[in-house]
C-alpha cells in the first residue's frame, strides 16, 4: 500500500458531508474527534477522510491550515490501521476540537489512539448487527 493521501481518498462531496453530520457517529481522543458513517462512495479506496479545524478556536487561516496539514500527515502515515481492519466503505471527518495547538509528536499519538478507537467502535457496531 502506498503511503499517499490522494484526491480519491479525500472527502469532498457536500452530500456525503451533510449525511455524515446528520447521521454519523463519533469517537474522541482529545483534541481530535472523528465523525464516521458506513456508506458507499465513488472512490475505490475503503474510506474517504476529511479534516477540519474550527474558525471559532483559530481565527487566523495560517493556524487552521497548519493544524490541518499536521492532521493529514499523521493520518497518512497511519492509515493502514484503518485499511487493514475495514470490510465496508466508510466516510469520516476528523476535527480538531482543542483550543491550544499541540506538537506534532503528540498529535501523531492522539491520531493513532483515535484510529484504534474508531476500529473498535466499528467492530462493536458490526457485532451488534450480526447478533440482531
Amino acid at each position: 500500500m502506498k503511503n499517499t493521501l490522494g484526491k480519491q481518498e479525500r472527502l469532498k462531496s457536500k452530500k456525503l458531508i451533510e449525511k455524515l453530520y446528520a447521521e454519523g457517529t463519533s469517537v474522541k481522543s482529545f483534541p481530535l474527534r472523528m465523525m464516521f458513517i458506513q456508506t458507499t462512495h465513488t472512490s475505490s479506496f475503503p474510506c474517504q477522510v476529511g479534516v477540519s479545524v474550527a474558525k471559532r478556536n483559530y481565527k487566523l487561516a495560517v493556524d487552521r491550515n497548519r493544524l490541518k496539514r499536521l492532521m493529514r500527515e499523521a493520518y497518512r502515515l497511519q492509515k493502514e490501521i484503518v485499511y487493514h481492519n475495514l470490510d465496508a466503505p466508510y466516510v469520516f471527518m476528523i476535527s480538531y476540537i482543542g483550543k491550544e495547538e499541540i506538537k506534532y509528536e503528540e498529535l501523531y499519538l492522539k491520531m493513532e489512539k483515535l484510529l484504534k478507537s474508531f476500529i473498535s467502535a466499528v467492530k462493536v457496531a458490526t457485532d451488534e448487527k450480526t447478533q440482531a
